[in-house]
């Protein structure tokens, strides 16, 4: 059972957990979908990118947290709004103790673009566990895929990602047994 359990902005009003895993990603890059798509409808799915303001956590299972933070890059934000959205990230990535797990999820049609590279060096410098994710896989030939996987992973300087599509829902199952070996 997955249950919502409450928003937050600072860490004295994050829930208690035994274990975490936090989903980052550009706004508009379907954060919220693979969410939706791992747990069932629990996030919201707007239109208009950068809706998601506040952490929110979720309760699975009783076995561990799962916290949906606001989307980066695109979405229309005041100078104040990304001082203190990077504020907010920074205390919950450096001081949230059960964090096990980040899934980075990228748009798998875009080359990383400096945000992108920047969330990733930042979370492999704070020794963050990351699973890079790449959505949207649905709209590439077998080629084509293969051609800009190549790409994302010589960007980041990875060894591999994870293709997923949540709109086919091809690869999550995979993606869910992965944050389950981290996590738990």
């Amino acid at each position: 059972m997955i249950s919502f359990i409450s928003s937050a902005t600072k860490l004295y009003q994050y829930p208690e957990s035994q274990g975490e895993v936090v989903f980052v990603g550009r706004s508009n890059v379907g954060k919220s979908s693979l969410i939706n798509a791992l747990y069932g409808k629990i996030a919201y799915v707007g239109k208009t990118p950068g809706k998601t303001r506040l952490l929110n956590f979720f309760n699975v299972n009783n076995k561990y947290t799962v916290c949906d933070v606001p989307g980066y890059g695109y979405a229309r934000r005041s100078d104040k709004e990304i001082i203190e959205f990077g504020q907010m990230m920074d205390e919950y990535f450096t001081q949230r103790e059960a964090l096990r797990l980040c899934v980075l999820i990228l748009d798998i049609r875009r080359v990383p673009n400096q945000d992108d590279i920047d969330m990733y060096n930042y979370l492999k410098d704070n020794n963050i566990p990351v699973l890079v994710v790449a959505n949207k896989s649905d709209k590439f030939s077998n080629n084509q895929l293969i051609k800009q996987k190549k790409i994302i992973c010589e960007t980041l300087s990875l060894e591999d990602i994870t293709c997923i599509s949540t709109l086919k829902r091809s690869n999550i199952v995979l993606v869910a047994e992965k944050i389950e070996s981290q996590v738990v």
